[in-house]
């Protein structure tokens, strides 16, 4: 992705769906915003037209004068905008027709088109964010829980970018030091290495700190994908609709019921959870079933982790035992379903989390919650109130950046020269730069911004 400096770029900035949203936005950023806009946007009486106002009027066409839509008109000049650009936005009603025809007459009076992540992109470019918080922007818009959004927000607002440039800053101060001796060693008292090691120990406990916050951010930000496993006529969409509180899945007293996957997204302690109902597990001759089964397979190779669902009223049977060898490589809760109808004698069931419970009494869900969580060892994160977690762009260059530092601690206990010093230094640098953008490739733009939304 290229910028062109002074170019102006224009896109549809909110979701476009027919017969619904009140608002629709068209956006401007560049050189040319202000000039376009005056050219498109009639604003009757003697409204002002200076940065941060908001003016009411009239889209018209620039030639025809025919009105395109009534609207508002929002003028945030530089360098007191988003991008550090004149920005000015078009706020027309709600639909496809209106923020297309006005597209259309911006693109015509000499705006371009915005790629994907292109006013981020310029934000970051003037100056305006650091790249973890082009990247919390991204993170805050797809966000599926209360908690990814709040993790999302501290990065918008620094508290990622700032404690790692403080970390590279510290870093680049170590090598100044290092550098100075080599080139006026005799000039300069000698280095203190007590110092040195301390200021080193200290970046890395937190470089290691920062990146312990990885897979927290990995489960708030794509949850876990649950595959509900079993028999037929277990409970298995009795334990959907409880958990989810709906009437999701078909529930009969026939086996064989559940025909397909069926889906369910639940938020669980801040935790995005996909829910898979399958078809229960048998051979069949019906031919509907058969894929029905096929397909409950695929998905509990696929998901996450299993919950291979038991009926407490006939205990551990052989169909049981076939699922299970099936299934018991990959992460496994042996739920025991219908516990209201179990025999008091006591069942013995393989070595696995289990959570006994009675999903038509909605009995046992939270032990369920409970024990998924603490499975995934993820069962800390709703109490360790992380304020930032990074991602795994970032997480690779903290990796980078503390092989850099442990090999720089290596090289001074074995006393070896300055020079030597100096090299996982700068790497650890380079590592630290990339995560802030102070030290990024264009190619690593492309790929991050790529996956904005237009407009964004």
């Amino acid at each position: 992705m290229s910028l062109v400096q002074g170019e102006t770029i224009v896109a549809i900035a909110t979701a476009v769906i027919p017969q619904q949203g009140s608002v629709g936005i068209v956006r401007l950023s560049g050189a040319q915003s202000l000039a376009i806009a005056k050219k498109l946007f009639h604003s009757p009486g003697k409204q002002e037209w200076s940065t941060h106002r908001i003016l009411y009027g009239y889209i018209r066409h620039p030639t025809t004068k025919q009105v395109i839509d009534e609207a508002l008109l929002l003028l945030m000049l530089q360098p007191r905008s988003f991008t550090r650009e004149d920005v000015v936005e078009f706020h027309c009603h709600g639909g496809i027709i209106a923020v297309q025809l006005v597209l259309q007459l911006c693109v015509a009076q000499g705006a371009r088109l915005a790629q994907p992540g292109e006013f981020s992109l310029r934000a970051f470019l003037n100056g305006r964010i650091d790249l973890t918080q082009a990247e919390s922007i991204a993170e805050l818009v797809a966000a599926q829980s209360t908690a990814a959004s709040q993790i999302a927000l501290a990065g918008l607002q620094g508290k990622l970018g700032t404690p790692i440039r403080d970390l590279r800053s510290t870093c680049l101060n170590i090598l100044a030091e290092v550098e100075a001796r080599i080139d006026f060693a005799d000039d300069l008292p000698p280095l203190n290495e007590a110092e040195i090691e301390e200021q080193l120990q200290n970046v890395l406990l937190q470089v290691r700190d920062i990146l312990a916050t990885a897979e927290q951010g990995e489960l708030l930000r794509n949850g876990l994908k649950i595959a509900i496993v079993g028999c037929p006529n277990v409970g298995k969409s009795s334990l959907l609709n409880a958990w989810s509180k709906s009437d999701r899945a078909i529930v009969t007293d026939l086996p064989g019921t559940t025909r397909d996957v069926i889906e369910s997204t639940l938020v669980v302690r801040g935790i995005p959870l996909k829910i898979l109902d399958t078809a229960g597990i048998r051979d069949t001759v019906d031919t509907v079933e058969k894929l029905g089964v096929e397909r409950s397979r695929h998905a509990a190779a696929a998901a996450d982790l299993v919950l291979l669902t038991i009926d407490a009223s006939l205990g551990w049977t052989t169909a049981d035992s076939e699922i299970y060898q099936q299934v018991k490589n990959r992460p496994l809760i042996l739920v025991i379903n219908k516990v209201d109808l179990a025999s008091p004698q006591p069942v013995l069931y393989p070595d696995a989390p289990t959570v006994y419970l009675s999903a038509v009494n909605n009995h046992g869900i939270e032990a369920l919650e409970t024990a998924i969580l603490t499975l995934a060892n993820k069962g800390a994160i709703v109490a360790a109130n992380s304020e930032v977690a990074v991602n795994q762009r970032q997480a690779s260059a903290l990796t980078r950046a503390s092989v850099a530092l442990e090999q720089v601690q290596e090289t001074v206990a074995n006393q070896l020269p300055l020079d030597f010093w100096t090299i996982d230094l700068r790497g650890a640098i380079q590592a630290l730069g990339e995560i802030t953008g102070e030290e990024v490739t264009e190619s690593v733009l492309d790929r991050i911004f790529s996956r904005f939304c237009i407009g964004k």
